[in-house]
């Protein structure tokens, strides 16, 4: 049920895009522990699934790094040693988990993540890799307790929001959302539903590769 709930966020992502540009994707939550990250893996994962669509995933988390160890993959070089100057992107890229997805893990530990996702040279990666997906997805620190996603988004075309339900504060959710402009907000993720049709959800859970964290 899991992975036919990601079906349908894929083709209503395709329906926006038939009415704007989107290519650059932003997945956040108002707080951690939400489930933005495992959205985002299974979210390119069914991306790519499509014949002949490439998806770059992006670990933009620099405060609590985490993707790599649920995708079996290296924490560094990534996106924090390209911000820093020290690689190319390409440097930073490994192929993921299943044909035509890469993905770019956040990289070495780094005191200051707004400082380096300010620095331009996030506009510059995004630019310049732009071309060669027909995806690009980013997961981002959550909102409320800092300001690096809100720094993201200005590079992005649209934001998934993710909350957890029957966890997530209503008014730390709203404000949450009050942090991006109506243009970028696509929608709403509700993760760890239990009833109804998603019953069966957390068995796909425990399947897909990525993390509920």
């Amino acid at each position: 049920m899991g992975a036919e709930e990601f079906r349908t966020l894929r083709s209503r992502l395709y329906q926006i895009r038939e009415k704007m540009p989107l290519k650059r994707l932003m997945v956040t939550s108002a707080l951690p522990k939400e489930g933005k990250s495992f959205v985002a893996a299974n979210l390119a994962q069914v991306m790519v699934r499509q014949h002949g669509r490439r998806a770059l995933l992006i670990d933009g988390d620099l405060r609590n790094p985490g993707m790599h160890r649920h995708l079996g993959a290296t924490q560094s070089p990534g996106l924090a040693d390209y911000l820093l100057g020290e690689c190319d992107e390409f440097a930073a890229m490994q192929r993921g988990p299943m044909e035509n997805l890469f993905f770019m893990p956040a990289g070495r530990s780094v005191p200051s993540a707004p400082e380096l996702l300010s620095n331009g040279r996030l506009k510059l990666l995004l630019q310049r890799v732009e071309p060669l997906f027909d995806w690009i997805i980013m997961d981002t620190s959550p909102v409320i307790p800092v300001s690096d996603a809100t720094l993201v988004a200005k590079f992005c075309d649209g934001i998934l929001m993710v909350v957890r339900s029957n966890e997530t504060p209503s008014d730390l959710a709203k404000r949450a959302r009050e942090e991006f402009p109506d243009k970028l907000l696509l929608g709403v993720v509700l993760n760890g539903a239990s009833s109804g049709k998603h019953a069966h959800s957390k068995y796909y859970y425990g399947e897909a590769v990525g993390s509920q964290t």
